[in-house]
């Protein structure tokens, strides 16, 4: 499911702010970008993303700048500088543009690792680790604020696209009152048909006629379809609904859907069964981005 958070705690030595995507996934993938100084905790934080996310295509950043007194031990990293520097100008000329002096340099400054800093004490550690995990931890509540706004905007969908189908499916009952009519004229012509000829088989007959039977009548197929309609909707509201147990039903309504179109042998059914398709459908594409 798809959801953003970003969040920014400052404190006297150090700002930092953590950014999270997340994209549809069945299962789920981090990408993580952390400073190097900073990378030892980064299956810390994989672990909070795990336990706050689940399952999703997660693109994590964690961007931290010494601010105050905090940045009074960094000094710029200048033989770095100058690498990066030289290669930016270069790289400017083999695409066949000139950079300028201050855009290549702002650029030099913003790459990795262009500045050093004396390392903190084993308290400072322990206060900036926590800052971290704060700035994480409230990106991930507020990725999951927005994930939760798409789920209610999908439950929505999801009524609607069961209600539509429960619609066609009252039309399809319409239809079928109509249809047996139609079915017992052709049945009856059968009939007549085969007892006029002198090789009349009396148990040949009642086998054809129970196959024309269950061949034609579609009554359990509906209700079981409605019943399926009814438990994806109380599925919705239970605390315990997730996407592969709507997935699961989903499939369940597809069955019922196919067994009525292939029984009917009605035109105007079947068109009524396309459209209950095309319903069910978009409902199992967004089965997939339910947690």
């Amino acid at each position: 499911m798809t959801g953003f958070g970003k969040a920014t705690i400052e404190s006297e030595t150090l700002s930092v702010t953590a950014e999270v995507k997340s994209l549809n996934s069945k299962f789920l993938d981090i990408f993580c970008r952390i400073p190097r100084n900073y990378s030892e905790h980064e299956i810390e934080i994989r672990n909070l993303i795990t336990q706050a996310l689940e399952r999703g295509k997660v693109e994590f950043s964690l961007n931290i700048t010494p601010v105050g007194e905090g940045s009074a031990g960094t000094m710029l990293n200048r033989p770095l500088v100058k690498a990066y520097f030289r290669d930016i100008v270069q790289t400017a000329r083999e695409l066949q543009f000139e950079a300028t002096p201050t855009d290549a340099l702002r650029m030099a400054l913003q790459m990795p690792n262009t500045y050093l800093t004396d390392a903190p004490t084993e308290a400072q550690q322990a206060t900036d680790v926590a800052q971290i995990k704060n700035a994480v931890n409230e990106a991930l509540r507020k990725c999951n604020e927005f994930r939760k706004q798409e789920g209610a905007s999908l439950k929505v969908a999801f009524n609607e696209a069961i209600a539509r189908i429960s619609g066609l499916l009252s039309e399809v009952e319409i239809l079928d009152k109509n249809r047996i009519p139609q079915v017992r004229e052709r049945l009856q012509k059968s009939v007549r048909d085969l007892l006029q000829d002198e090789s009349f088989d009396q148990n040949r007959f009642e086998q054809e006629l129970v196959y024309y039977i269950e061949k034609f009548d579609i009554s359990e197929e509906k209700v079981r379809l409605t019943n399926h309609l009814l438990y994806f909707v109380e599925t919705l509201e239970s605390k315990d609904s997730n996407g592969k147990k709507l997935n699961f039903i989903a499939q369940e309504i597809g069955r019922e859907i196919n067994t009525i179109g292939s029984k009917a042998n009605d035109a105007a059914i079947q068109r009524l069964v396309v459209q209950m398709k095309d319903e069910l459908e978009k409902i199992k594409e967004q089965t997939a981005n339910v947690i």
